[in-house]
């Protein structure tokens, strides 16, 4: 029988944020009546105004039927919009029609903002330590 190995300090830390961010997401969520895909969906078109549906589908590991009923759900309660590309009218953009910052929808996003207020307060120098190493060990372990 194996025994399985104790998790590092920097695992446990880390497994903490995550179960805490996840909840804080799952919390807002179902606040605002939306599954997860169509959360992270509305947080991507945020970010990435004028989207097109494929790079929905890809970012979620969706299909395009998938993602296309997605759209439709998102635009069908408002909160985003398709548009003509002016430039190719085959080209269909997903814009949202919200504002993340506004309520309630500020509630996706509340943790990751609340993370970044606390981030801002620390010393820069520990912080890019702290940053190069996750991501040297992301690089090492994910390369395995």
């Amino acid at each position: 029988m194996t025994i399985a190995r104790q998790p590092s300090t920097l695992r446990r830390a880390l497994s903490g944020y995550f179960d805490a961010r996840s909840a804080a997401f799952a919390r807002a969520r179902r606040d605002l009546n939306m599954g997860d895909g169509d959360a992270r969906a509305l947080m991507f078109i945020c970010e990435r105004p004028g989207v097109r549906a494929a790079d929905i589908a890809a970012y979620l590991g969706i299909t395009a039927a998938g993602a296309t009923a997605l759209i439709d759900r998102l635009v069908e309660r408002g909160v985003a919009t398709r548009e003509y590309d002016p430039d190719d009218r085959r080209v269909i953009r997903i814009n949202p029609a919200i504002d993340l910052s506004d309520d309630p929808w500020s509630s996706l996003c509340r943790f990751d903002d609340d993370f970044e207020d606390a981030v801002a307060l620390r010393d820069v120098t520990r912080i890019e330590e702290l940053s190069t190493l996750l991501d040297d060990l992301t690089v090492a372990v994910a390369s395995r």
